[in-house]
């Protein structure tokens, strides 16, 4: 990158944070800057957020509740504490998970980490749009990704595929070898019934997924010389049995129950792992050290910061220097803001949903205590907002995550609802802000000629205001 200006210093802002409502918080050097921010994210923001044990006990307490709704004789009054079942405390815990996360965003001087905290979260999807994962969310956001993102992918890799949340919704927690102690038992009580058994065996859910979207990617499995294969996917699942946790609360580590485990020895990537569970860690030393792990992941960062197609020399330059550092993601970061394509313009990147109110908040300077009375029918922070512009938060459809692309954010319904919510914020609050002045405070040079003449013939504060949030300026990064 050539010596800082003030277009590298808007960019910093908004590319690489979550948007500024002053290009002064960036400084003369934007750098030092992002570099400054380099380390684990910031303790999320919130009242009574819950442990991974603590988010547990609720999700046994509700379970609990509708067993016993679901018991009852028909016609039996039901009692106040089962009424809850759907909601009570594990409800209000997924309310605050999801605002904690918008608040954090909203409001934390490090965008660049908090940035690539929810970039690592997408990555290690967990979604409570599967009610396995209901609830654990974001206990799982705060105990697995928040204190790991700038230590080793490793580190990232371990903590996510052994946290309860991603056990629980990739179904690892159902997966049992099928020579284990628990299946050969089950299989003997129902011999002895004249019954099927009831446990299926081998799941192959979350092996599958930490292959091709958390290390090797799909594409590293087509070709002439695959990386993986579907016997490789078995295998690792046989490797994986015994990883599941239970309703019970307690400790998250102690989540491996040898009774489910598959007994001897297990062959994967042309690698032989012993029987137990260091095996696991030991088959994610070595995915996260494998040089499609490197360029995998070098593609989704590059996409993330740069273009929906990164450029190649990009991407060569980010695996090169992940697989020179074992994997170590502090160094990967700073050779990211190094690079001068990361720097390119035109601006490529649309703002997902998510990105777009957050960063909406963050330009209009939106004070703690007015982010905190905000509510569904205000221009506030809560999911119900997020929400109705496509994007849930916390709950993404698939474990792939939701798209880094611009095409899948661009259909007609997806603008419109865009342009509605843009038009009820600037509404509420276009007449106390001046929007021809903070657009050149918070997009600086990035601010093009035909957006100023724009905001100069606005008829009003409000109409002003909703052309500066739907400005292509401020709707790409």
């Amino acid at each position: 990158m050539s010596s800082p200006d003030s277009l590298q210093v808007a960019l910093a802002a908004h590319r690489f944070g979550l948007g500024e409502a002053s290009l002064e918080v960036v400084g003369t050097d934007p750098l030092r800057w992002l570099t400054a921010q380099i380390g684990p994210a910031d303790r999320a923001r919130g009242d009574n957020l819950p442990s991974t044990a603590q988010a547990l006990a609720l999700v046994a307490q509700e379970r609990a509740l509708r067993r016993a709704a679901k018991a009852a004789p028909a016609g039996t009054p039901v009692e106040p504490a089962a009424a809850q079942a759907g909601g009570g405390p594990l409800r209000a815990a997924i309310t605050a998970d999801a605002r904690s996360r918008l608040l954090t965003a909203a409001l934390t001087t490090r965008p660049f980490a908090e940035r690539l905290q929810w970039f690592w979260a997408n990555h290690f999807t967990v979604s409570f749009a599967k009610g396995s994962a209901r609830g654990l969310v974001g206990a799982f956001e705060r105990d697995a990704i928040r204190p790991n993102i700038a230590g080793s992918f490793e580190q990232l890799l371990v903590a996510s595929t052994t946290h309860p949340a991603m056990l629980r919704y990739l179904d690892n927690v159902q997966s049992a070898g099928p020579n284990s102690r628990l299946v050969a038992r089950v299989a003997r009580r129902a011999a002895a019934m004249d019954e099927s058994p009831r446990v299926t065996g081998l799941n192959e859910n979350l092996a599958r997924e930490v292959l091709e979207l958390h290390t090797l990617g799909a594409a590293s499995a087509r070709g002439a010389n695959p990386a993986y294969t579907q016997a490789d996917v078995t295998a690792f699942a046989r490797v994986l049995t015994g990883w599941r946790v239970g309703y019970d609360g307690a400790d998250p580590a102690r989540n491996f129950d040898a009774a489910w485990h598959e007994p001897g020895r297990k062959t994967l990537l042309g690698k032989s792992y012993p029987e137990g569970p260091d095996a696991l860690r030991a088959v994610l030393h070595d995915l996260a050290l494998h040089p499609a792990t490197a360029r995998f992941v070098a593609t989704k960062l590059a996409r993330h910061f740069v273009a929906d197609d990164p450029p190649p020399a990009l991407v060569e330059r980010l695996s090169a220097n992940y697989l020179a550092s074992g994997g170590q993601l502090a160094p990967l970061y700073r050779e990211l803001i190094a690079s001068p394509q990361a720097w390119a313009l035109p601006a490529a990147k649309l703002k997902t949903p998510e990105e777009f109110v957050v960063s909406s908040l963050r330009l209009l300077g939106l004070n703690p205590r007015l982010v905190e009375r905000a509510g569904a029918g205000d221009a506030g922070l809560n999911n119900g907002i997020v929400a109705s512009l496509g994007q849930r938060v916390q709950a993404a459809p698939s474990p792939a995550g939701w798209s880094d692309r611009a095409d899948d954010w661009l259909g007609p319904d997806a603008v419109w609802k865009r342009v509605e919510w843009a038009t009820r914020t600037a509404s509420r609050l276009g007449a106390d802000v001046d929007a021809r002045a903070l657009a050149a405070r918070s997009l600086g040079p990035l601010l093009g000629a035909e957006t100023r003449t724009q905001l100069d013939r606005a008829a009003d504060g409000a109409q002003a205001l909703a052309l500066l949030l739907m400005a292509p300026e401020f709707q790409r990064r």
